[in-house]
């Protein structure tokens, strides 16, 4: 029969021997993901170009787009800097149709009532950008006011951050 001390020496060993294991079998997994396969927003894409005999490969990525248009307190008019993320959603868009979803929030100042109503004005602000750039694609408006906010500290950081519409 072991003692507590050897049984401890050797508890000890086996767990450092599976620490081990572990962190050797993390670093040595690679990835099996198709790296030309678009993102779950259908917004990026992957060229590839081959040589004439090098055989080698050249791979480009278009950036991924911005997903959240931000707008002024209590105000659900479009702001200039978000006109830029709109434009570039419309242009992918319209390449490459697709439903949408455009998810309306603000920050928690205001009643609940004011808060949903401000969320929804500011998705359909989104949607109507959208489809004067010429956008098809069928777009789902769903507000969630004060719900969700994207971070939640009470100051003006927190509260710049949660008056928004995300693009999904």
């Amino acid at each position: 029969m072991l003692n507590n001390n050897s049984f401890g020496k050797t508890t000890k060993a086996a767990f450092s021997i599976c620490v081990v294991a572990v962190f050797l079998t993390a670093c040595s997994t690679s990835s099996t993901q198709d790296t030309s396969s678009s993102t779950d927003t259908g917004m990026t894409s992957s060229a590839s170009t081959s040589g004439s005999n090098t055989g080698s490969t050249k791979t480009t990525t278009a950036p991924k787009l911005a997903r959240t248009v931000y707008f002024d307190f209590d105000s659900s008019a479009l702001r200039a800097d978000s006109v830029s993320v709109l434009n570039a959603h419309a242009a992918a868009l319209k390449a490459s149709p697709r439903a949408i979803r455009l998810d309306g929030h603000t920050d928690e100042r205001g009643t609940r009532e004011y808060n949903m109503a401000l969320g929804e004005r500011r998705a359909q602000a989104v949607r109507a950008y959208l489809e004067s750039k010429g956008v098809t694609s069928p777009m789902e408006v769903i507000s969630y006011g004060e719900e969700r906010p994207a971070v939640t500290t009470y100051n003006d950081y927190a509260w710049q951050q949660n008056r928004r519409v995300e693009i999904k």
